[in-house]
C-alpha cells in the first residue's frame, strides 16, 4: 500500500508504527460558523481514508480537534453579543449534526483547545526552557529559524518565508519579534473582557498552531502515523506544528503527511473559502440535497484532486448512485423469487477480479476513481445475470455484500440507498399492477397502457421482467 507524503513529495510504502494499528490526526474546524463544503471535503476525505483502513482490518485511533478559541471566535462572539464558549457549543453541535448527516464516523476523540490550557502552557514553557521560544510583552513566540528543518513541508526556504512574513505583520508586532518569521505560541490578552487564562507570561490564550501539537502528542504519542488536513494548512499551520512538536519531544512528529485538494466553485473554478465570501454551508446544502448524494460526490474524487462544486456534478453523482441502487434492487428482487439458481464460474471470477481491482486502486494512494471504475465495469454483467432465466443467486448475493462494503468505504449506506418507502396506497397499487398483468395476459394492450399511465401519475414506475412485474416509487 502506498500513500503520497507531502513532506517528501512522493508516494511511499505505508508502514504503521504498530502492525495492525494506525494513529491518525486530522485538523478540525474553528467553530465560529457552520462548516462550508470545503471544510466538509477534508472531513469526508479523511473519513474515507479511515474507513478504507478499517476495511483492510486496521484498528484506527482517529483524533480531530475543535479550535474553540482564536481571533475569529472572539470577533464573531462580540458581533453576536455572546461569549466564546457559547458560540463554540452552538457550532460544535452544528458540526456534529452536519457530519452525522454525511455519514462521517465520529472521531475516536474530539479534543478542544480550551480543555487543554494547562498542557499547552507546560508545552510552551518547555520550548522556552530549550531556547526555541521567548516571551515579549506577554506574548510568546517560536524562533522558527532555530529549527533547521523549517520550511521543508511547504518546500520553502528561509528567505522566501522572511519576505512573506514581512508583508503580513504590523510594526507593533514586528517590534516584539526577534525575527519576522517567528510565530505566536501564546497571545496576551488585549482587552479586559477578552477570554483569557492565567499563565507564567500573564493573562492570555494559546496561539492557533500550538493546540494541534499538544493534542496530537498527548492523545496519539510523540510520533504518529498520519497527519491530515487541507492543502491550505501546509503553511503555516502544519509547518509550525512540526517545528513545535519536534523541538519539544526531540523525535520525528509525523511519518506521513496527507493533504486533500480544494473545493472550487464557478466557471473560473475559484477556491471556496470564507475569506472570499464564496462559500456554501453544508447546513444550507442539506436542505435541498440528499446527504448521500453530497457525500458520494465529495468522496468519489481522489482526495488530493481538486473538486468543482456544481449542480451538474451533483446530478452526475445522483445518476451514478441510481445505477448502484437499481442494480441492488434487481438483485434483491431476483433473490426473493422462486426461480431456479445456476452457479456461474464466469460471474464468480468477475466479482473476484473486481475486488482485486478495487483493493489495488485504493492501495494506490486511495484512488477512488479507479476503484469505482472497476465496479462500474461489473454492473452490466451483474444485471445480465440477475435478469437471466437461471440466475446465480449465490454470487449475486456475494456481489451485493461486496458492493455494500465497497460503498461503505465511501460513506454510502446501501440500506438507506435502497430503502423502499411505503405508503397508505400500497394495496391500491398492488391491485392496479395485478389488473395490468391480467390485461397483458389477455393481450389487452390498451387497458395495459392505461393502467401503466395511471400508475405513473401516482408516482409509480413499472418494470416488466422475465420473473414478473416489479414496481417502485419514483
Amino acid at each position: 500500500m502506498k500513500v503520497y507524503n507531502t513532506l517528501t513529495r512522493k508516494k511511499e510504502e505505508f508502514k504503521p508504527l504498530v502492525p495492525g494499528q494506525i494513529s491518525m490526526y486530522v485538523c478540525g474546524p474553528t467553530v465560529y460558523n457552520y462548516i462550508h463544503i470545503g471544510n466538509a471535503r477534508s472531513a469526508i476525505a479523511f473519513d474515507t481514508i479511515r474507513r478504507y483502513f478499517e476495511y483492510k482490518g486496521y484498528k484506527v485511533k482517529y483524533v480531530s480537534n475543535f479550535t474553540d478559541v482564536d481571533d475569529k471566535m472572539i470577533n464573531e462572539a462580540h458581533a453576536e453579543g455572546t461569549t466564546v464558549p457559547k458560540l463554540a457549543e452552538k457550532f460544535i453541535d452544528a458540526f456534529l449534526a452536519d457530519t452525522t448527516a454525511l455519514n462521517i464516523e465520529p472521531a475516536t476523540l474530539h479534543p478542544r483547545a480550551t480543555h487543554e490550557i494547562k498542557v499547552i502552557i507546560k508545552f510552551v514553557q518547555t520550548l522556552i526552557d530549550k531556547g526555541y521560544a521567548y516571551e515579549a510583552d506577554g506574548d510568546v513566540y517560536y524562533r522558527a529559524r532555530k529549527f533547521k528543518h523549517y520550511g521543508e513541508l511547504s518546500d520553502q526556504n528561509i528567505e522566501q518565508l522572511e519576505e512573506g512574513a514581512s508583508e503580513h505583520i504590523n510594526d507593533e508586532e514586528q517590534n516584539r519579534k526577534e525575527d519576522p518569521i517567528d510565530f505566536a505560541l501564546w497571545k496576551a490578552q488585549k482587552e479586559p473582557d477578552e477570554i483569557a487564562w492565567d499563565s507564567p507570561w500573564g493573562k492570555g490564550r494559546p496561539g492557533w498552531h500550538i493546540e494541534c501539537s499538544v493534542m496530537s502528542t498527548k492523545y496519539l504519542g510523540k510520533t504518529i502515523d498520519i497527519h491530515g488536513g487541507g492543502q491550505d494548512l501546509e503553511f503555516p499551520h502544519h509547518e509550525n506544528e512540526i517545528a513545535q512538536s519536534e523541538a519539544e519531544t526531540g523525535q520525528k512528529f509525523v511519518n506521513y503527511w496527507l493533504h486533500n485538494g480544494f473545493v472550487t466553485v464557478g466557471k473560473d473554478q475559484e477556491k471556496m473559502s470564507k475569506s472570499l465570501h464564496n462559500f456554501v454551508t453544508v447546513h444550507d446544502i442539506l436542505k435541498e440535497v440528499d446527504p448521500q448524494v453530497l457525500r458520494f460526490f465529495m468522496a468519489s474524487v481522489q482526495y488530493r484532486r481538486q473538486i468543482n462544486y456544481s449542480e451538474e456534478n451533483l446530478k452526475q453523482a445522483t445518476t451514478i448512485l441510481d445505477r448502484f441502487k437499481n442494480t441492488l434492487t434487481n438483485i434483491n428482487y431476483r433473490l426473493t423469487d422462486d426461480t431456479a439458481s445456476e452457479e456461474s464460474a464466469e460471474l464468480a471470477q468477475a466479482i473476484d477480479k473486481t475486488e482485486q481491482k478495487f483493493v489495488a486502486a485504493m492501495d494506490d494512494d486511495f484512488n477512488v476513481q479507479n476503484a469505482l471504475t472497476a465496479i462500474y465495469d461489473l454492473l452490466p454483467i451483474i444485471n445480465a445475470n440477475a435478469n437471466a432465466e437461471k440466475a446465480d443467486k449465490k454470487n449475486l448475493q456475494r456481489f451485493a455484500d461486496k458492493l455494500t462494503a465497497w460503498l461503505l468505504v465511501l460513506g454510502v449506506d446501501t440500506n438507506k440507498l435502497c430503502l423502499q418507502s411505503t405508503g397508505s396506497n400500497d394495496d391500491e397499487i398492488e391491485k392496479l399492477v395485478k389488473q395490468r398483468d391480467e390485461a397483458r395476459a389477455n393481450k389487452d394492450w390498451a387497458t395495459s397502457d392505461k393502467l401503466r399511465d395511471q400508475l405513473k401519475e401516482m408516482g409509480v414506475t413499472i418494470q416488466d421482467t422475465p420473473q414478473g412485474t416489479r414496481w417502485t416509487r419514483d
